[in-house]
């Protein structure tokens, strides 16, 4: 067996406090992501989604950020998947960031909705031709034979569509709308800095300290 018991990293490149940081968390989120890209992380844009099930069961999976505003963190993927049917079971959702080269962690939780038809149409004629015929070969989340499954779906949707695929009805996008932002910063000692934003009952973020 592997002793992974010892395994241990010392934190110590940056701080997270107060008078430092944005009132704002969305702000603080474009700051971190944006220090994240111009780091030349790989997939900076990477951020794990947490959904529960009808039956209280969790699960996880990694989606890239597709655009983020005052509405919330949005992403694409295919409706009729696990995590879809999951979101339409259960609308709350959870997401997290981690860039270890930069030892943060960004938490996001909220409400998740599907966004408009026209934004998820627009996003969809950004893809390139391969991704935009793979959203239609793949049967997200179901069992399959094998590979050939997808390679044949591919070929037949690319011979249907040509250079034109258009939006499956089942493919689209989610925006989660942030109630919850926490920001983290590791620290020396484990002594990590944790800053909670949570909406009040005006709809005003409230910014507080977590202990480590």
């Amino acid at each position: 067996m592997i002793d992974l018991a010892h395994l241990r990293k010392n934190y110590e490149r940056a701080e997270l406090n107060e008078s430092a940081s944005h009132a704002d968390p969305l702000r603080q989120f474009e700051q971190w992501i944006g220090e994240a890209i111009a780091a030349k992380l790989p997939e900076p844009n990477a951020m794990t989604l947490a959904t529960v099930d009808g039956h209280m069961r969790p699960s996880t999976r990694v989606v890239l950020i597709k655009g983020y505003d005052e509405k919330g963190i949005t992403w694409f993927t295919n409706y009729d998947s696990r995590k879809g049917r999951e979101l339409a079971a259960n609308p709350w959702a959870a997401l997290q960031f981690h860039w270890i080269e930069l030892e943060r962690v960004v938490r996001i939780e909220g409400r998740v909705e599907k966004v408009a038809d026209e934004e998820s149409d627009a996003y969809f004629a950004t893809r390139p031709l391969d991704s935009r015929l793979g959203a239609w070969a793949s049967p997200q989340s179901r069992v399959i034979a094998d590979r050939g499954v997808l390679l044949a779906n591919a070929a037949r949707y690319g011979a249907k569509f040509l250079l034109q695929p258009p939006r499956p009805p089942h493919w689209g996008g989610y925006r989660l709308q942030p109630d919850t932002w926490e920001f983290w910063q590791g620290r020396k000692s484990r002594l990590h800095d944790r800053l909670r934003y949570r909406l009040d009952d005006q709809s005003q973020w409230i910014r507080e300290r977590l202990a480590p």
